[in-house]
């Protein structure tokens, strides 16, 4: 068998995983996927897919490596793809390219996929090492791992709070907790993920765009879903008007009034009910957004719609800024509402926990322990071998 230097697999399967991050944002339903084509400690093809629907990273890399891909090994973060979506089967391309070893990151948890590839690629001579910067690569597609094995979206809840805990003032005012990098950071996040989603609450008090501006003009907006049980979002709100391409959905509850629902139609949104009152159901909502295929959705609700989200166990990730002022007041709202816990050791915990500094503020991320997705890691890494090395 061949195998490869343990340091130099990790080294250029790092590339591959940063060619895959530039698609970011970009790649929904599919996932991110990088490949590196190296001969002789050189790298001769490199390729990353951009878009559902464009060519996959294998293939742009052995193009690019052409002829000299003969003897050569594939660095990929994903494993190659066996069977025919809207592009044909990877691993075809690669045996027929000359392909002598295949160094995978993990295995696809796409049920028609799931070590087929591999086993494909085994099957025509090729050596096959999986495993080398798994939970790196596990981390970067942690939307599709969740939507392909769930059908319902990643969940991030975002949130921005003084060093007290407040996310406004006792007079309702908000801006700026946080400053102009965890801000400009916040809009990323948009750009990142498929939706953005709030109560009916901050539409009321902020009447936002909920757009992702980012510094170069650029940026994706997300679609906009408002909570709205009782549809009272104004015909007005900005997030209605034509101040984006991206659509608007108003989820509100079969107890909402019709007319009103059809005056938000007329105005431009798309209405769905989820629950028959008195909040919306989101467990239901967040199967029906799978259905529309949409793969993730960020949260920057206010308190009632944080705590209805960590209730209902919807939330797989949280990334929550705190900024190093203290406003105080006793009416002054936290970030997160409900009815809460009684005992500290029921309270919502988090796991893989990393933190880092955006200016002065500090912005914590982890992810739900006990949720879908880590227990879906869980199985992967221990039980099922999808991201073990094999």
């Amino acid at each position: 068998m061949i195998t490869g230097d343990r340091a130099l697999d990790r080294h250029y399967m790092q590339m591959a995983l940063d060619l895959a991050a530039r698609a970011r944002g970009r790649t929904s339903p599919n996932p991110m996927v990088g490949a590196v084509v190296v001969r002789d400690d050189r790298v001769i093809g490199e390729g990353y897919h951009a878009r559902a629907g464009e060519p996959h990273a294998e293939v742009l890399a052995l193009h690019a490596a052409g002829e000299a891909s003969r003897s050569a090994t594939l660095y990929v973060n994903l494993e190659p793809c066996c069977h025919h979506g809207r592009t044909g089967p990877c691993t075809e391309l690669v045996i027929s390219a000359g392909v002598k070893r295949v160094v995978v990151a993990m295995k696809d948890p796409n049920p028609l996929v799931a070590g087929r590839g591999i086993e494909r690629l085994r099957g025509a001579g090729l050596a096959v090492t999986v495993g080398v910067l798994a939970a790196e690569a596990a981390g970067l597609n942690e939307v599709f791992i969740k939507y392909i094995t769930t059908k319902m979206p990643f969940v991030v809840a975002k949130a921005a709070m003084s060093l007290d805990g407040r996310i406004a003032t006792r007079t309702g005012k908000s801006r700026w907790i946080t400053g102009p990098a965890a801000r400009s950071y916040g809009h990323q996040l948009r750009d990142w993920y498929d939706a953005i989603m709030v109560g009916a609450g901050t539409v009321l008090a902020d009447d936002p765009l909920l757009t992702a501006r980012l510094p170069d003009g650029g940026g994706r907006d997300p679609v906009r879903i408002v909570l709205d049980s009782t549809a009272r979002t104004p015909l007005e709100a900005r997030v209605l008007g034509r101040h984006s391409a991206a659509r608007t959905i108003i989820v509100a509850t079969t107890a909402a009034p019709a007319e009103r629902l059809a005056a938000l139609r007329q105005a431009g949104a798309q209405t769905l009910a989820a629950g028959d009152g008195p909040r919306v159901d989101l467990k239901e909502l967040m199967k029906e957004l799978g259905r529309q295929g949409i793969t993730s959705v960020l949260i920057e609700g206010g308190a009632e719609v944080h705590g209805s989200a960590l209730a209902a166990g919807i939330v797989d990730k949280v990334v929550w800024f705190v900024a190093p002022r203290i406003i105080g007041g006793r009416t002054a709202p936290g970030p997160v509402g409900g009815a809460g816990v009684d005992e500290p050791d029921q309270a919502v915990l988090l796991e893989q926990v990393t933190v880092n500094r955006f200016g002065a503020d500090i912005c914590i991320e982890g992810y739900i322990a006990g949720g879908a997705f880590l227990q879906y890691l869980n199985d992967c890494f221990q039980r099922s071998g999808l991201c073990l090395p094999v």
